[in-house]
């Protein structure tokens, strides 16, 4: 019956900072070009407007063009798509609780085989309904796979690996650990965890 209720259940509207979070950086961007470019244009005037709107746009193009720039300018922006379609494939396959709340995403962070997003499960919500939600989360993220880990520690939270690129090499077989991020922010050279595990520690334990 719990099943079939939330088969039937429709995804709660969020409230007011329920529907910022989500689209935080593209609010935070949008808003900051907007008030750097009315600031500038007030305060210089509209020909310092256009020249600092070309050199922004000669900068992205050589950023876009060389190799490493492209590339981390490449993850980053995965970072902030994932998440949207983590949340549409956890609400098409009904991994959400019996009053229709998601998961909360908490952060995404690049590595070198795609992206691992930081899920905190509410209460309803387990391990379980995401690993068999694998399928639907894979196509939904537009990745070769999806790996599903959760801590030994906390159950509430789970980790997405999103596959994109290389072999999916698990831990201990040519792999070394799994580091988030390196100090110069570049995506990590770990590998993804194997399918089922609960070894995960996180940032939690």
């Amino acid at each position: 019956m719990a099943g079939v209720q939330t088969a039937l259940s429709t995804v709660a509207r969020p409230g007011m900072f329920g529907l910022i979070w989500p689209w935080r950086y593209e609010l935070g961007l949008s808003a900051g070009l907007a008030t750097v470019g009315l600031a500038s244009g007030y305060a210089l005037g509209a020909a310092w407007l256009i020249a600092i709107a070309t050199v922004g746009l000669v900068l992205l193009t050589a950023g876009l063009a060389w190799p490493p720039s492209r590339r981390r300018l490449v993850a980053r922006a995965w970072c902030v798509i994932t998440p949207h379609r983590v949340r549409t494939g956890c609400r098409h396959a009904w991994v959400q609780t019996r009053d229709g709340r998601l998961p909360v995403i908490l952060y995404t962070t690049p590595t070198g085989f795609g992206e691992r997003v930081t899920l905190w499960c509410r209460a309803g919500i387990t391990y379980g309904d995401l690993a068999g939600a694998r399928d639907i989360l894979r196509a939904a993220c537009w990745a070769g796979d999806v790996r599903v880990t959760g801590s030994a520690r906390y159950a509430q939270v789970v980790v997405l690996e999103v596959i994109r690129r290389g072999p999916a090499t698990p831990p201990g077989r040519g792999g070394a650990g799994w580091p988030d991020l390196d100090r110069d922010g570049d995506a990590d050279r770990g590998e993804p965890a194997l399918h089922g595990g609960l070894g995960y520690h996180g940032p939690f334990g």
